[in-house]
């Protein structure tokens, strides 16, 4: 029986040609397509594919968020992230979210469907530089995902705000600020906010 699948990109042209990869295969039926996080869970409670196929920048509602909300609903959700993003953040963020696979989107036409057949069977599919990037990622330790308010103070630290400066920003308390800069010192293991700033930054969470 054909592959069942649900895609899910915000990119109308994209989403197109995926559609039109797609439908030509033989072991493929494309149910369904939607825009958003939030379109592709109510998509897959109407339709229970076999497959999502999952981008991960999307508004409304996120990849990731995406991932983990179906996880809830339906443990045994079979999703394959396809993205152009490549950076730890998004890689870790997406498979602790509960994604069975992360791939590229300049993988050929042949490899993805490959990786969906290899995630239909119940395999974990990643593309060579994503799994190149966990091995490295496990050998230095790989830091403790931030939140989105801490990356917010993380970003403002890199331009070398002072704690009153960051509260001002984001309409917080000094105190909130100086809770949130500890924990993003423990998260990442740094020592000071120098440090961290550095760390963010070769790790791609915050570009200056």
């Amino acid at each position: 029986m054909a592959i069942r699948v649900l895609i899910v990109e915000d990119q109308r042209i994209v989403r197109e040609g995926l559609v039109a990869m797609l439908e030509d295969e033989e072991d493929i039926d494309i149910v369904g397509e939607a825009a958003n996080g939030q379109e592709a869970l109510t998509l897959f409670a109407e339709l229970t594919p076999d497959i999502v196929l999952m981008d991960l920048q999307m508004p409304i509602m996120d990849g990731p968020t995406a991932i983990q909300k179906l996880r809830k609903t339906h443990p045994d959700a079979r999703i394959l992230v396809l993205t152009t993003y490549a950076t730890d953040e998004f890689i870790f963020k997406a498979l602790r979210a509960g994604a069975n696979g992360y791939i590229l989107k300049d993988t050929s036409g042949d490899e993805l469907m490959a990786s969906i057949q290899a995630v239909h069977a119940g395999q974990t599919q990643l593309s060579p530089e994503v799994a190149a990037r966990l091995v490295a990622g496990v050998s230095m330790g790989t830091p403790e995902p931030l939140t989105p308010r801490e990356l917010e103070v993380l970003t403002l630290m890199g331009k070398g705000h002072s704690n009153s400066e960051i509260a001002d920003s984001l309409v917080i308390a000094p105190r909130t600020v100086k809770v949130h800069v500890q924990n993003i010192l423990g998260k990442l293991g740094a020592s000071n906010r120098t440090e961290a700033v550095s760390i963010a930054v070769r790790q791609q969470f915050i570009s200056l």
